[in-house]
């Protein structure tokens, strides 16, 4: 069994345009009934803020992966100086059930996480094909720089401004050397979310804070789940969706949504839907895009198969014997 860890994904590095690719592929395979995900089990215990998530997950077609993630989150980790998410995935080969990678990395999961992001990103692009975009990331933490390093590579030369907030200040040497001339400090919030065309919430907020309507026309990429009161989003109809039986839980913006407001599967569409189907093409130019996706253990199988071919090709990792 191969064993890798953070400093194995950082040799191997970050290839967004391939890691998209994976994930459509998955997208693919999903649509055509060959993905096994079980609705996710939360495991809490002590601190209610905490819960550690098994995501079992198969993927067929040519990927043929099969193994199960296991996440814990403790948001209060930060404070004694520890990551906030602890990630391990074990894959098993398909035909026998035998472990052969064990992958200890929360640099995964901000990756599978960006990389599902990245292809709601491109399907917007495709659509309303602006010639400029301008970033703004809320939550400067693992998740929202992985995010920045995605849209600077997929957005290229279209990639106009770069609006960053956090609750603590940012360093300047955290922002990617190449981005700062286009970078911009904020302090506050909602000077991010009213100057940006593709606008990311990469929080833990124990608290929703957005309050305000969106900028019309914008892709409101929803990575954290619990950040929109939901009068502020309420009007939207171009809302998009991993899973809906996933992401309408565990107090989700969407589930507060369907709550109050009465919102139903059928009011959403899903990525699937955007990626196979031109689902945005039914909204016009000046209609917000809402992305919610609960993260899919079939996407964490594709990214995780993806380095480990990498790292055997490279020879990279360390050998665990039976």
């Amino acid at each position: 069994m191969l064993y890798l860890n953070d400093g194995h994904i950082r040799d191997i590095g970050w290839d967004w345009s391939r890691l998209t690719d994976i994930i459509r592929q998955v997208i693919t395979i999903q649509d055509q009934g060959e993905t096994v995900h079980p609705l996710k089990p939360y495991l809490r215990f002590g601190d209610p803020s905490n819960r550690i998530i098994a995501m079992p997950a198969y993927v067929g077609g040519d990927l043929q992966l099969a193994g199960i993630k296991w996440i814990a989150s403790f948001p209060k980790n930060r404070k004694v100086g520890l990551p906030r998410a602890h990630n391990s995935i074990i894959l098993n080969d398909t035909g026998t059930g035998r472990p052969r990678g064990f992958l200890k990395s929360s640099l995964l999961n901000g990756t599978r996480t960006a990389a599902v992001s990245g292809v709601m990103l491109q399907s917007y692009l495709e659509m309303r094909d602006p010639e400029s975009v301008s970033v703004g990331i809320v939550g400067w933490g693992p998740v929202g720089r992985l995010h920045l390093e995605m849209c600077a590579e997929l957005l290229g030369s279209r990639l106009k401004q770069v609006y960053l907030y956090d609750l603590e200040p940012i360093q300047l040497d955290t922002i990617p050397e190449a981005l700062r001339s286009k970078a911009v400090i904020e302090q506050d919030w909602r000077q991010v979310y009213r100057k940006s065309d593709v606008f990311m919430t990469c929080t833990v907020s124990e608290q929703r804070y957005i309050d305000e309507r969106p900028r019309e026309g914008a892709l409101l990429l929803h990575v954290s789940l619990r950040d929109y009161l939901p009068e502020s989003i309420r009007h939207l109809k171009a809302l998009v969706v991993d899973d809906w039986q996933e992401v309408c839980r565990e107090n989700t913006d969407m589930e507060q949504l369907h709550l109050r407001h009465g919102l139903q599967r059928q009011d959403t569409i899903t990525l699937a839907d955007v990626v196979l189907r031109q689902g945005l093409s039914g909204y016009g130019a000046s209609e917000t895009v809402l992305f919610s996706p609960m993260g899919l253990g079939i996407f964490d199988m594709g990214v995780a198969g993806y380095y480990m071919k990498q790292a055997e090709e490279l020879g990279l990792g360390t050998v665990l014997e039976d």
